[in-house]
């Protein structure tokens, strides 16, 4: 799959053909980063992976001023464009971090590599994992026109299966690190 300027131009900068507006990606942001104050997960360090065009490393950045940030991509093209550090989720050589970010990245890759990402991403975080992937499930409501429909959707219990001895899903994408160093009531977590 190439990841070239044709790519991000269509899926990033294009107001009419983006996947997400700044404006969603705004709330997704703030909803995590208040979901993670709230749970007083201390957030010091953050590690992009997959991090495109940079918006939600930004974001979180003014969410937590004061957190190292670190943006990770796989696409040569953006790496060159923004000096992100080349790599993949399957194997990056990174400092771990309190945040890592992983934002529609998972459902492109086959699922041997995805299992190692997941193994990667938990050996990364070190308190919190924010993963956002599609899942088969979420097919009948993907807007096509809108979506790299080059991705490989897997099942959300073959996902669950994969995170659940790593991390607990606390919602919204949100993964708190196993074991948890926070105390939740049942409902708070799914």
């Amino acid at each position: 799959m190439s990841f070239d300027e044709a790519y991000y131009q269509r899926y990033y900068h294009n107001p009419e053909t983006r996947a997400v507006s700044p404006d969603e990606q705004q709330r997704q942001v703030a909803f995590v980063a208040a979901y993670l104050r709230y749970l007083q997960v201390d957030v010091t360090s953050i590690v992009d992976i997959g991090c495109g065009i940079g918006t939600f490393l930004k974001k979180f950045k003014s969410e937590f001023p004061h957190a190292a940030c670190h943006a990770v991509e796989f696409s040569t093209y953006l790496c060159d464009q923004y000096g992100w550090q080349h790599g993949s989720a399957v194997d990056v050589d990174t400092a771990p971090a309190d945040l890592v970010v992983c934002n529609d990245v998972l459902a492109y890759l086959d699922k041997k590599d995805c299992r190692k990402a997941i193994q990667h991403l938990a050996g990364l975080a070190q308190s919190a994992l924010y993963l956002s992937v599609m899942t088969s499930e979420d097919m009948a409501t993907v807007d096509t026109e809108l979506s790299d429909m080059q991705q490989q959707p897997r099942s959300f219990r073959w996902y669950r299966k994969h995170l659940d001895p790593h991390f607990q899903s606390v919602g919204g994408g949100l993964f708190i690190k196993r074991p948890l160093a926070i105390s939740l009531w049942r409902l708070e977590h799914t």
